[in-house]
């Protein structure tokens, strides 16, 4: 099994400060064991807490907020983060992929969803939170209460997947090609705006959307991009726009 575990915290901690520091343009997470993704979190240590009260009350806030942290991290690089869900992704598996920006199926005999309540506990890693701004409040209490996991294509009706596919690997990294052929600050603008703006008032995340908005426009990659595509004879633009293109070097 490809279970989470503390040290395996520790490891996000450092990756999610490396990719800061990155030139990379798009991560993508996959799992290393073949049919899973992240299991969930190892139940043995979340055992060894509830067996030593004391300690857990005492270093289980630190601990929590320290996950979050590292989560909302990856929120907050440029780079968009995708998980390929290549095999089972329950409890802190999907709080993992939750907190991606894209999230890719794998058709097959594959689990997703937040199974906590079924062991009496509930999702430690923002799971709750980001499940019912992603689906809404009804059915994230659907899922969360009955601890129900999903079969790749119901996650996908229930909009938790941009898509599914045989090789979710491949098609996450297909994906990433695709935002490649975008100018670099255009796409890290445009993530800045959705994931800022989100949880404001209409009127608070208008000013961070126009924020980004001049912040992208006043690059060199966007004036490159907007002089191809000015350059254009009017019936070749739909496609030019509709086109797939190779990955930049901006």
């Amino acid at each position: 099994m490809n279970y989470y575990t503390e040290q395996a915290i520790d490891e996000l901690e450092g990756l999610v400060a490396g990719w800061r520091r990155s030139d990379a343009r798009v991560i993508v997470l996959c799992g290393g064991v073949s049919g899973k993704f992240i299991t969930h979190f190892s139940a043995e240590e979340i055992l060894d807490g509830v067996r030593a009260p004391e300690t857990f009350i005492d270093k289980g806030p630190i601990r929590n907020e320290r996950l979050n942290r590292i989560l909302r991290g990856m929120s907050e690089l440029n780079q968009p983060v995708i998980a390929a869900l290549n095999g089972d992704a329950m409890g802190f598996g999907f709080e993992l992929a939750l907190a991606c920006d894209l999230r890719v199926g794998q058709i097959g005999d594959h689990r997703y969803g937040l199974c906590e309540t079924s062991l009496g506990i509930i999702p430690g890693g923002g799971g709750t939170q980001r499940l019912a701004r992603v689906v809404g409040l009804g059915t994230a209490l659907d899922l969360v209460l009955r601890a129900r996991v999903l079969k790749p294509e119901e996650a996908l009706d229930y909009g938790l997947l941009s898509t599914c596919a045989e090789d979710a690997l491949g098609a996450a990294q297909n994906i990433a090609r695709e935002i490649c052929g975008k100018p670099r600050h255009g796409v890290a603008m445009a993530k800045r705006a959705l994931h800022r703006g989100y949880n404001l008032s209409l009127a608070d995340a208008l000013t961070v959307e126009t924020d980004a908005s001049f912040r992208a426009r006043l690059t060199d990659s966007a004036r490159d991009a907007l002089e191809e595509y000015v350059a254009l004879p009017f019936p070749e633009r739909r496609d030019w726009l509709e086109h797939v293109h190779e990955p930049r070097l901006d």
